[in-house]
């Protein structure tokens, strides 16, 4: 009997409504674990390469851990993964809630979907049972509609749904995934593989338990986590604030993006910060399974022009920069407004915000004219064009249509010099972090195979300092430079790198585990243990995600991903007009040399490719061909 996990895997084909049940043993458990190791093990397994990210044969995966659904702080994400149709690239993205957990709690481990249903369907995984069902009452809806509309069908206000909006289901390449209004799987597109599949929601509810091998071990660990999240200020910080608090440390710091990464300071901040956001809209704080910090912000507000529904989510860091000083906006209402209208209609915020932060620019060169616009002005610190934008895109409407093809491919189509304002790397919009202040990061986004993913990097400023001993463990000992590309950054990167993507293979929060927050290596390594029975260590769960990670570049190359590809955005590459970063900027030739001494020190070739002897090394010999 496994520990932690079922044991099971559901194969669903939508193309003929069938289902199978891989049962893995426990090596393969151990050597892939879960999340964004098994969305890369799976693409390569079964999907052919080059195949187009919008037909039957693209493979979706949803992917807990061996250890999701635990109860303590943190251990409730998941990932979902397929061929990105944004970039074509790996597609990866994760999220929070309850809805992972209660996928374990049914009986399964992942779900694999692939084919194509021949009218909207909704897939209904509860207690090992499954059911393919007919979404009929539910296409066109947004996703507060589809949530209400799933549980009065399934009569169970306690069911958990992911679904899509009608971006996914108009196949915007940018289309997120969401569950219950509050949690997304922003990144890559994975709405739009969900509409191509005419899947517009899976449905997962379960009375089973996750048993660990050491429960008296597990809840003294569980307790220490609790109580240390208590008192270690960045989890303090988080519940009192969410990650509001972020605008104006980086404002201060010089580095928060505004008017479209052009500039690192921006004027309102203030009015965006985490004091104004409690002082105006803030209703109350959300969670997810089992977590203690709280960080979720609900909002509520009684306006005619921008109303809030404390159930539609509220804006985290990266809303509120896109939506506002990306465009230059210190509308707080609005910019909420705005982050709601992308929750209900199923888009990526931050590609969204990107996007019209795009448009403004063009416009605001003569690019776009109100001839392209059918007469709206679209000027930065415009908050009703950003709401009319938002509307336009996800309708596809107007220049909505040629911006919902995403920066890189609205700037072929518009043409005239558009593409020198169109910031993305591997195709993917960027998160809102200036590489200028934060170089290592700046190395993660290169890097990244889903392309620009904040999510998978650590943020060097964190590591300043005394805060340097949270990298001890790695043998990480001399504080970071924020603002240098030399050697030691690049190893620096490398093993953080490694360290940060742990949490995605096991589908732990940023926020709760290593190395920023309460959980340390040492306490995560003896808590997977004490979950399934492992004698695990620091080292193996490094292997893990570089394992990961590997196999993600792999997948890569074979579709076409050159060192090319691994690159930032032109403007990192100019001097900071103004604020504490005047005058930084990065050097091209000391990135691209950081890029090739990465490459060496993953055993990767001078193209980027994991050589024979890394592949052998990882317990991926099947790769080797």
């Amino acid at each position: 009997m496994p520990f932690g996990y079922n044991g099971k895997i559901l194969h669903v084909n939508l193309t003929d409504s069938t289902w199978e049940v891989e049962m893995p043993d426990e090596k393969w458990y151990r050597t892939y674990m879960g999340g964004s190791s098994l969305v890369a093990y799976y693409l390569l397994k079964h999907l052919k390469p080059g195949t187009d990210a919008l037909s039957p044969d693209n493979v979706m995966v949803f992917a807990c851990s061996v250890v999701t659904g635990a109860p303590i702080s943190g251990f409730n994400r998941y990932s979902i993964g397929a061929k990105s149709p944004l970039t074509g690239a790996l597609a990866r993205t994760e999220a929070g809630g309850y809805w992972g957990p209660e996928l374990k709690f049914s009986g399964f481990d992942a779900i694999v979907i692939r084919g194509r249903a021949s009218k909207p369907v909704y897939l209904w995984v509860h207690d090992g049972e499954i059911e393919i069902r007919d979404a009929a009452l539910t296409w066109g809806q947004d996703n507060w509609q589809t949530l209400q509309i799933l549980k009065k069908e399934l009569n169970d206000k306690r069911v958990r749904v992911t679904s899509i909006g009608p971006a996914g289901e108009r196949l915007i390449p940018f289309a997120c995934v969401q569950n219950d209004l509050e949690h997304y799987n922003g990144r890559t597109g994975m709405g739009a593989v969900m509409g191509s599949k005419n899947l517009k929601a899976v449905a997962v509810r379960g009375s089973g338990k996750m048993d660990q091998a050491d429960p008296g071990t597990f809840k003294e660990i569980e307790k220490w986590h609790a109580n240390r999240i208590k008192v270690h200020p960045p989890n303090v910080g988080l519940t009192k604030f969410g990650t509001s608090g972020l605008v104006q440390g980086l404002n201060e710091a010089g580095m928060l993006p505004t008017r479209n990464f052009k500039e690192g300071v921006f004027e309102g901040a203030d009015k965006l910060a985490a004091t104004a956001y409690h002082e105006t809209i803030f209703h109350s704080r959300g969670t997810c399974w089992g977590c203690k910090v709280r960080c979720k912000r609900r909002v509520e507000l009684d306006d005619e022009k921008y109303p809030l529904n404390k159930h539609l989510g509220g804006p985290e860091y990266e809303a509120l920069a896109g939506l506002g000083p990306l465009l230059a906006i210190d509308n707080l209402p609005a910019v909420a407004r705005g982050t709601q209208l992308c929750n209900l209609l199923g888009l990526d915020v931050i590609s969204t915000g990107s996007i019209i932060a795009f448009a403004m620019e063009c416009y605001e060169n003569g690019i776009l004219t109100r001839t392209d616009t059918g007469g709206r002005s679209i000027n930065f610190g415009d908050a009703d064009a950003m709401i009319w934008l938002i509307q336009e895109i996800a309708d596809q409407r107007g220049i909505g249509k040629v911006l919902s093809l995403g920066v890189k491919q609205a700037a072929k189509q518009i043409g005239r010099g558009a593409e020198q304002y169109a910031f993305h790397i591997k195709g993917q919009e960027l998160a809102f972090h200036d590489g200028r202040g934060k170089t290592g990061m700046g190395l993660g986004f290169a890097l990244c195979p889903t392309g620009a993913d904040h999510i998978e990097t650590p943020h060097d400023v964190a590591f300043q300092g005394d805060g340097v001993s949270k990298l001890h463990p790695l043998g990480l000992l001399d504080p970071v430079d924020p603002l240098t590309t030399d050697a030691a950054k690049v190893r620096f990167f490398s093993l953080g790198q490694k360290a940060w993507g742990i949490n995605n293979c096991l589908g732990l929060c940023n926020f709760v585990s290593v190395p920023i927050h309460a959980m340390t290596f040492t306490r995560l390594a003896e808590t997977i243990g004490a979950i399934t029975g492992w004698q695990t260590s620091v080292y193996e769960l490094m292997m893990l995600s570089e394992r990961a990670n590997v196999m993600a570049r792999v997948f890569n190359n074979r579709e076409g991903f050159s060192p090319e590809d691994d690159t930032l955005i032109r403007r990192w590459f100019e001097k900071m007009p103004g604020g504490p970063l005047e005058g930084k900027c990065l050097d091209r030739q000391e990135f691209q040399d950081a890029i090739l001494l990465y490459y060496e020190m993953s055993g990767w070739d001078a193209q980027g490719r994991p050589t024979r002897g890394k592949l052998i090394e990882l317990n991926l010999e099947w790769l080797v061909d």
